[in-house]
């Protein structure tokens, strides 16, 4: 969170407990500025004062009468509201002129009405997408977590540092940060201790850790140290064009360094073992999807009597990394054009924290060796995403910001699919997340598979013409997969 002035002039809007727990720490703290005044809809707050700050409102009517504020900020501090309440008061806001404009997040991570200034971010465009979150019962998700080790692969990640920054509410005795990309272990950690400074969650030990899930000595040397209870296993390479450029690498380290995890938190006697999915992986088209189902296999054949082997597989998460968010933005903020696939491709989105909230909960569910399948909702068109980013920025589609349709990139479907032909759904007890069922119990000759892959991806004798074989990789995945499109690939 970036600090502002002590003369800054912040306007809460919502006066509610979590409004309210803002305005005291910024009141106890006096660097960040002052509580201008709160603004509320409710009528039995309207003119009263909370903490010395009047309340002004209905917020809608109150904005046009402060005039322009281009040296103030605003603080939407309403983690319960729907989408459309936030749209309108966005909207308001920037009418009104406001510099700044910073939002709370959405309740799942607002525990018992408590809330912290550190918490806030810069609202953008994911805020006010129409889909509604699910929220949950994240102290009560959690539970089955307190007081454990706990592990998390590609820590550094979007998913993975959202699942770490909601472990901080689990009283989770320690949290392992895996990943090899420094920089980025780097982040999460620091994050993860000033949370923790500023009185975010409860206590716990975190430990960041730089490995190579494709170092499978490492592995089994790393979980018989760290005795973790619970591993979230997050790692992957996932850019789907990048991967079929690069296929062997993305087998290798999919496939075998989820064989490698796999394998050495069993030995090390693991309780709990969560494998982060995709929908690229239902009737896989890309090396990235065929990699993600074949871990999936690989995951579910390894459960056993003591421990609790699952897969939880959902669609795009809103504002990652890899997503098309952060792309767009980049286009809208150079003028353009913001391109696309085609006119009807669509996907499934979920914002981070609702995917991570799932994947924990999921993480709870007693049935073993289950495949999950988190509820994404309708899919979004791409085209309607990217004309709604643009008029968040301040433009107008195809006037200001021309669109432009570059067709599908190698590996790439027009729609996504949660399920494969052979797969059907069936709900569970607990909302937003639905169990897979296989017609036929048909499943992966997943061992035979990975024998088949691995002179591919590793020298061994009297098989080296098989070594970084491209062409093979493709014959062996289409073997396996009618789904998958066999490309022609130049040599490496």
């Amino acid at each position: 969170m970036r600090k502002t002035t002590g003369s800054s002039r912040i306007y809460i809007i919502g006066a509610g407990l979590a409004g309210t727990a803002i305005a005291k720490e910024i009141q106890e703290k006096g660097i960040f500025g002052s509580v201008a005044a709160f603004l509320d809809d409710d009528p039995g707050k309207i003119g009263t004062k909370l903490m010395g700050v009047p309340v002004l409102g209905p917020i809608r009517d109150v904005l046009p009468v402060l005039g322009n504020r281009p040296h103030d900020e605003a603080l939407i501090a309403m983690p319960g509201a729907s989408r459309m309440v936030l749209k309108g008061i966005y909207e308001a806001l920037k009418q009104a002129g406001f510099g700044r404009i910073r939002i709370l997040p959405t309740i799942s991570q607002i525990l018992d009405g408590e809330a912290h200034l550190i918490q806030t971010k810069e609202i953008d465009p994911a805020d006010l997408l129409p889909r509604e979150p699910l929220t949950i019962n994240l102290s009560e998700a959690l539970r089955y977590l307190r007081g454990k080790r706990v592990l998390i692969t590609g820590a550094g990640g979007s998913i993975g540092s959202e699942l770490a920054r909601q472990l901080l509410f689990g009283g989770v005795q320690r949290l392992y940060l895996l990943g090899h990309g420094e920089n980025s272990i780097y982040e999460i950690d620091r994050e993860l201790r000033l949370l923790q400074k500023e009185g975010v969650g409860e206590k716990a030990a975190v430990v960041p850790i730089i490995g190579e899930l494709q170092d499978r000595d490492f592995m089994f040397y790393i979980l018989e140290r760290l005795r973790a209870d619970v591993v979230f296993h997050c790692a992957a390479h996932k850019h789907v064009p990048l991967m079929e450029a690069n296929p062997v690498e993305a087998i290798k380290n999919n496939v075998f360094g989820t064989r490698n995890l796999v394998d050495a938190a069993r030995a090390a006697g693991t309780q709990r073992f969560v494998f982060v999915s995709t929908d690229k992986a239902a009737d896989p088209v890309s090396v990235y999807g065929c990699s993600k189902r074949i871990a999936e296999e690989i995951v579910l054949s390894s459960d056993g009597e003591v421990c609790a082997y699952m897969v939880v597989r959902f669609g795009n998460v809103l504002g990652s990394r890899g997503s098309i968010m952060p792309l767009f933005k980049e286009q809208i903020l150079t003028g353009g054009p913001v391109t696309i696939t085609t006119p009807g491709t669509t996907r499934f989105f979920m914002t981070i924290p609702e995917a991570a909230s799932l994947i924990l909960k999921a993480g709870g569910v007693t049935e073993k060796g289950a495949l999950f399948v988190l509820d994404m909702g309708k899919p979004i068109r791409i085209q309607d995403l990217a004309e709604q980013m643009i008029r968040f920025y301040g433009f107008e589609p195809h006037r200001d910001i021309p669109i432009e349709y570059i067709g599908l990139r190698p590996g790439e479907k027009e729609h996504e699919t949660l399920t494969a032909e052979d797969e059907e759904l069936k709900p569970t007890p607990y909302p937003g997340i639905l169990q897979v069922v296989r017609n036929g119990g048909a499943n992966l000759p997943v061992e035979r598979i990975v024998e088949e892959l691995r002179p591919i991806c590793f020298r061994m004798p009297g098989k080296e013409y098989l070594y970084r074989n491209r062409e093979h990789l493709s014959e062996v995945l289409a073997t396996y997969f009618s789904s998958y499109r066999v490309l022609v690939r130049r040599s490496a």
